[in-house]
C-alpha cells in the first residue's frame, strides 16, 4: 500500500475509538459511527482494521487504487460485548506521490423498480416452518464471502436476503414469471429474489409460500427477519438487511451484502447512504 495512503489508512483507524474522538483528523464515517454509539450508551472498545488493494491504473503522473477496507470493531454496551464487522471500499488518487482524493465508493446505486404483478389467490398453500437458526447461520456462514452455489450480482444485498430466508426453509413459488412469487431456479428468477424494492412489495403481499407481517418497530423483530431500506424517502426501497442479533437494549443488529457488514445496528446512522429522509419497514416471517 502507498506510504501517504498507509498514513491515512492508520490515522482513520484510530478515529473510531472513542478516547481519541477529539482529535482534528477529517474522517466523517468515524464521527457518525461514534455519535451513533454514543446515543445508545455504547463504546469501541478496540478497533482492527486491514486493507487490501483491489484495482490500481496509472494515466501520465496519476495512479488511481481501489482498496477495500475489513474493519471489525469490539463494542461495549452496558456491560454486554458483541463485535460488529463492515467492509468499506474506496478510491484515492495520487498525483506523483501526493494524495489528492479519498473517497467511499457508495455501493447503493438506484435500482429499477420492477412492481409485481397481483397475486394468485387460487394458488395452492404451501405448509413450511421457517427456521430462524438456519438462516442466521447462512447469515452468518455468507456475509462476507460468495457463495459458490449461486450467482453473485454487483447489488448483492437482496439476493443474499433471499438466500438467508431459503436456508431457513422459505419455500420458492411462482416460477417461471419473474413477476410474480420469489424464486430462483438455474439461471432465472424473481424480480423479488434480487431486488430490494420487489421484495419489499413482496413479502406482506404473499398469500401463500414465503410471507411476512409488517410490525410497527424494530424492537417486534425476531432473529431471521428482515428490515427493508428507503435512504432517500422516496418510495423507492434500495437496501435490505436480515436480523441476526439484539444489543443490551433488545434492538436488532443485523447482517448485510453489497456493503458487506455483520452485526451492524439496524438504523445504519452511520452509513454514507444515510439521509434524514430514510425510512424503513420491518417485516416479520410468517409460517405456512
Amino acid at each position: 500500500m502507498h506510504k501517504s495512503l498507509q498514513e491515512l489508512f492508520e490515522s482513520r483507524v484510530e478515529q473510531f475509538v472513542s478516547k481519541s474522538k477529539g482529535k482534528s483528523i477529517n474522517y466523517d464515517k468515524a464521527e457518525k459511527k461514534l455519535e451513533s454509539f454514543t446515543k445508545r450508551s455504547a463504546e469501541i472498545v478496540k478497533v482492527k482494521a486491514r486493507g487490501n488493494i483491489i484495482n490500481q491504473s496509472v494515466d501520465g503522473d496519476f495512479q488511481t487504487t481501489i482498496y477495500q477496507v475489513h474493519y471489525q470493531f469490539l463494542i461495549r454496551q452496558k456491560g454486554v460485548l458483541y463485535q460488529e464487522e463492515e467492509v468499506e471500499v474506496r478510491m484515492c488518487k495520487f498525483f506523483k506521490s501526493d494524495l489528492i482524493m479519498d473517497k467511499e465508493i457508495n455501493p447503493y446505486t438506484k435500482q429499477p423498480k420492477l412492481e409485481i404483478v397481483a397475486e394468485d389467490e387460487q394458488e395452492e398453500r404451501i405448509s413450511y416452518q421457517y427456521n430462524r437458526l438456519k438462516a442466521v447461520q447462512y447469515a452468518e456462514r455468507w456475509w462476507n464471502t460468495h457463495n459458490p452455489a449461486y450467482k453473485s450480482f454487483e447489488n448483492n444485498c437482496t439476493n443474499y436476503i433471499s438466500q438467508c430466508l431459503h436456508a431457513g426453509e422459505a419455500p420458492m413459488r411462482g416460477y417461471p414469471n419473474k413477476g410474480t412469487g420469489w424464486w430462483l431456479r438455474s439461471n432465472n428468477w424473481s424480480y423479488s429474489w434480487t431486488v430490494a424494492h420487489s421484495l419489499r412489495l413482496y413479502l406482506p403481499n404473499s398469500k401463500s409460500g414465503l410471507r411476512a407481517r409488517e410490525v410497527s418497530s424494530p424492537d417486534q423483530l425476531l432473529l431471521g427477519d428482515v428490515i427493508c431500506y428507503d435512504f432517500e424517502g422516496d418510495g423507492r426501497y434500495n437496501h435490505n438487511t436480515i436480523v441476526t442479533g439484539k444489543d443490551a437494549d433488545g434492538m436488532p443488529l443485523v447482517n448485510a451484502n453489497t456493503y458487506n457488514s455483520r452485526m451492524r445496528y439496524w438504523a445504519y446512522q452511520d452509513s454514507s447512504a444515510y439521509t434524514p429522509n430514510i425510512k424503513y419497514k420491518f417485516f416479520t416471517i410468517v409460517d405456512g
